[in-house]
């Protein structure tokens, strides 16, 4: 049976190769792991080569200062991923219509645009040591007619940014990393492929640009939740079980605090000489 999570750091706990080492280390109370994916973990893994960082989280709450300070945190793992200097593109995969779907809308919403702040305008307001960031929502192929990977090749071609951010809900194997995963990577990520609905990739090959792959898992696949609570093999399962993805109750406000996290992340990362939070309420 496939066990389907888009975690690298699940793929790794699952996998049968006890030699693949991760960097381990703490800090504001998240736990990180690093890991290079070359190409023999690349087929073991299932995941393309690259640098993952996945970062186990406390549970999301109300109190701004934490949430600010988890996403310093993250921002310096974000940065060390992405080059130094240039333009940055963050693009918010997803339905926004669909609350599980919703996290790579949300976030990008959130995100402050700041390539049009320049010359004079940016001078006189003080703004003038903004990372030039832009900002798209390609939505969906099922309510565009259009690919996301089309759009966001586009948009490249027309900004040429010296980097992508791709943000996107993710699926995980166990229910406790729901919401409070987070997990980026440089290889690039593939819309939908979590649960199943696979896109085409988002990548340096597709982009010619580096993408770095940005989400917070919301869905579990129902298949993969039964076989690990309950160690419930393919044959007991229906077939309409097969096709089920399983999310919180509470999902629309974990969501929601989900994309104001990845958000201040990405501004911390874009950023540093700025309050997160700040930015946040300016988005």
């Amino acid at each position: 049976m496939q066990i389907r999570t888009d975690l690298a750091w699940e793929s790794v706990n699952n996998c049968t190769d006890k030699s693949i080492a991760q960097k381990h280390w703490k800090e504001n109370g998240v736990e990180f792991f690093r890991l290079a994916v070359d190409e023999r973990m690349a087929a073991e893994l299932e995941k393309p080569k690259g640098q993952y960082v996945t970062a186990l989280l406390p549970p999301l709450t109300d109190h701004e200062e934490g949430l600010e300070r988890t996403a310093e945190s993250l921002g310096e793992q974000l940065r060390s991923l992405l080059p130094p200097s240039g333009t940055v593109l963050v693009v918010g995969l997803g339905n926004p219509s669909i609350t599980p779907d919703a996290v790579g809308p949300l976030t990008a919403k959130n995100v402050l645009a700041t390539r049009h702040i320049q010359g004079e305008f940016a001078r006189s307001a003080g703004l003038d040591d903004l990372r030039s960031t832009a900002v798209i929502i390609p939505d969906v192929l099922g309510n565009t007619g259009i690919e996301s990977s089309e759009t966001v090749v586009g948009v490249c071609r027309a900004i040429d940014p010296c980097a992508v951010i791709a943000v996107d809900a993710l699926a995980a194997q166990d229910l406790k990393r729901l919401g409070r995963t987070v997990q980026m990577c440089d290889a690039g990520i593939a819309p939908g492929s979590g649960v199943g609905n696979n896109r085409k990739a988002l990548n340096h090959e597709t982009l010619g640009v580096p993408v770095i792959g940005l989400g917070i898992p919301t869905v579990v696949d129902a298949v993969t939740l039964a076989r690990h609570v309950m160690n419930i093999d393919d044959k007991t399962l229906t077939p309409h079980g097969t096709a089920m993805m399983v999310t919180p109750r509470e999902v629309d406000i974990m969501v929601d605090r989900a994309a104001r996290l990845l958000a201040m992340t990405i501004h911390a990362a874009l950023q540093p000489d700025y309050s997160p939070l700040e930015l946040l309420s300016l988005a």
